[in-house]
């Protein structure tokens, strides 16, 4: 694009800088999040330790985004992969317990029967509980409390 004479220079794309990338990786590993974004002087980051193929799709208006390997050389069995996973039936915030301060529906070891809320995720400013697809022990939860959700991202495992 050709510039005219006497006007102003045009405008320098924003850089990203690789070591924020870095950090926002470590911070990731260090707390167990799967996804973390910041924004600065108009540049928007986020990083994301895995996305389901069907929340990987890339809207317009995003950003540039890194998606760094965080995958150690012996990498655990994911746990989307595991038979008892409970995944994300929609899109929203997840909540652990009715309401703020409240006990958590369940924890690690509770025992659970088939249909008993697990959690509840709030889409559209409505609060929709998530049901327990079979009776078992919660051996794993996989999610933070009031962080988003994604459709199919991995919740919790029962045993």
């Amino acid at each position: 694009m050709a510039r005219k004479p006497g006007s102003s220079p045009m405008p320098k794309s924003p850089t990203i800088d690789h070591d924020v990338i870095r950090e926002l990786a470590r911070l990731l590993d260090e707390t167990g999040l799967t996804e973390i974004a910041i924004e600065q002087n108009g540049v928007a980051v986020r990083v994301a330790r895995h996305l389901a193929a069907h929340a990987s799709r890339a809207r317009a208006a995003d950003l540039p985004v890194a998606v760094p390997s965080l995958a150690p050389a012996t990498a655990p069995l994911d746990p989307a992969q595991h038979p008892g996973v409970v995944a994300s039936p929609m899109v929203g915030t997840a909540y652990r317990s009715p309401e703020p301060g409240a006990k958590p529906y369940v924890d690690v070891g509770s025992e659970v029967k088939a249909g008993e809320t697990l959690l509840i995720i709030e889409a559209m400013k409505t609060m929709n509980q998530i049901p327990a697809p079979r009776a078992g022990t919660v051996i794993q939860i996989l999610i933070e409390d009031g962080h988003p959700v994604e459709y199919g991202e991995p919740l919790m495992i029962i045993e």
